[in-house]
């Protein structure tokens, strides 16, 4: 072997060794930080505080509400999906103290025109024409929203008592009206489970968002419940304390209570509702057929606007919500927000990661011409990548039974399988979150970056998935 060939060997077998430290180190970190988070589900399951009630969804159907509940739905460009989702909410939620605001923008007549043949008629529909060109941010449209409920009350002499936010795409369970009703009489914010729905076109990329949702509210929120810690708002199913949003508007020296310099302003809702004091509260329940009372909703079945979504909440969340919640709270709280705010440097550490993956095919591969590496992994490392390799097959392990709960065994098999899918997605998402900070902090305006819908859950020929 000549000198120059010995070099390049050595150096890469240098960097192969630095890589496996950096990448073994932080790996070791996210497998404790995991392993704690198993460890208390498993107690508060052995404790029965983590159980998840049955409820006959035929008791609470027509359930009066015990006073008006207001939906607010912001839209842009969602004249694919929004008639479907009107028309489904007020077919299962036929109580007669419900409104719902629907935000559309001057320059979006065709989601005005749908949106007003999904209503039907309804006297429960309020359609609201931003008085500006789309799209703003999502913010501004729930602001714009905010502001017709106000008229509507001091019109009406009546304040709503809840407020609920959905999206365009959703599709709402018959039973989370009335849920919800109950809860914000002992809480100011509740959170209702959010199920994303796997399709059979889009088995890789618009189905993994299913295990990652299936373990975060199956196991995250619920373990964030009982510790007491804030609870982000999903930003969809959910229900705040009309109260509660005023004492927000007002704290922030604004007339509305979503802020449109925020680009995850639900999460940071949630979040400022337990910083000011007020009952935060996770609702899992299940209906007597089984299912989860949750919201469902086609999520995207493509790689750029997978990307683009998970970039946003990287950035509003991770990045975003260090400068603007800081680390306020107890330990547990510390801890919640520490798990938030991982997905940029966990982008790092997988990148990290797959490149010593490649490293070390290519120096197996010369290896097997008969160039081999200067350097074999000491005992302490050899440990360390068998925990980290346990710690995998555990994580896949939790994940295949979260996801098996909800879609069956056979989703949750493919969901093992999308590790690999999944990673990439937060490896590129990462990267396009860092940049888009740093074009945040040169002062570059905020857009809403949403993604579009063509499908709906409520559609006969969308639920082919469960058959």
């Amino acid at each position: 072997m000549g000198d120059t060939a010995a070099t390049v060997l050595h150096w890469l077998a240098l960097v192969e060794h630095e890589l496996l430290l950096f990448a073994g180190f932080f790996f070791l970190l996210g497998a404790f930080d995991e392993l704690s988070m198993d460890l208390t589900w498993f107690w508060l399951r052995l404790t029965g505080r983590a159980q998840t009630p049955v409820i006959s969804r035929r008791d609470i159907y027509h359930r009066r509400l015990s006073g008006r509940a207001a939906v607010l739905v912001p839209t842009w460009e969602e004249a694919n999906v929004i008639a479907d989702t009107l028309a489904h909410a007020l077919s299962v939620w036929p109580q007669d103290d419900l409104r719902f605001y629907v935000g559309v923008y001057r320059n979006d007549a065709e989601t005005l025109e749908a949106a007003a043949h999904g209503a039907e008629g309804d006297r429960r529909v309020r359609i609201v024409v931003h008085d500006r060109d789309g799209p703003s941010t999502k913010a501004d449209c729930l602001n714009r929203l905010y502001a017709a409920m106000q008229q509507d009350e001091l019109r009406e002499g009546r304040e709503a008592r809840m407020v609920l936010l959905h999206d365009a795409e959703d599709m709402v369970d018959a039973a989370a009206l009335s849920l919800l009703d109950h809860a914000i009489g002992t809480a100011q914010f509740v959170q209702l489970p959010v199920l994303p729905m796997p399709r059979k076109a889009a088995r890789w990329i618009g189905s993994h968002y299913c295990e990652e949702f299936a373990e975060a509210h199956g196991k995250s929120m619920v373990v964030r419940n009982a510790l007491g810690a804030s609870l982000p708002a999903a930003g969809v199913g959910c229900a705040f304390e009309r109260r509660t949003l005023s004492d927000i508007a007002r704290k922030s020296g604004r007339d509305t209570p979503f802020d449109e310099d925020s680009l995850t302003e639900d999460y940071e809702l949630g979040i400022r509702v337990a910083a000011m004091g007020g009952a935060s509260r996770f609702l899992r329940v299940r209906g007597e057929d089984g299912r989860l009372v949750a919201t469902r909703a086609f999520f995207p079945d493509q790689l750029g606007p997978a990307v683009r979504q998970k970039a946003r909440w990287m950035h509003g969340i991770a990045l975003q919500g260090w400068d603007r919640l800081g680390w306020t709270g107890g330990p547990g709280e510390w801890w919640m927000r520490l798990r938030d705010r991982r997905g940029p440097l966990s982008a790092v550490v997988l990148f990290t990661g797959y490149a010593l993956m490649a490293l070390a095919l290519l120096l197996v591969g010369l290896k097997a011409g008969g160039l081999a590496a200067p350097w074999q992994p000491s005992g302490l490392l050899t440990a360390l990548l068998a925990f980290n390799l346990a710690s995998f097959a555990w994580r896949a392990f939790m994940r295949f039974n979260f996801t098996k709960a909800e879609y069956g065994w056979r989703e949750g098999l493919r969901a093992v399988l999308r590790i690999p899918v999944a990673n990439v997605i937060s490896i590129m998402a990462g990267y396009r979150a860092l940049f888009a900070y740093g074009r945040s902090l040169r002062g570059e305006a905020l857009q809403w970056e949403k993604t579009a819908h063509d499908a709906h859950p409520a559609r006969a020929d969308a639920l082919e998935w469960a058959r």
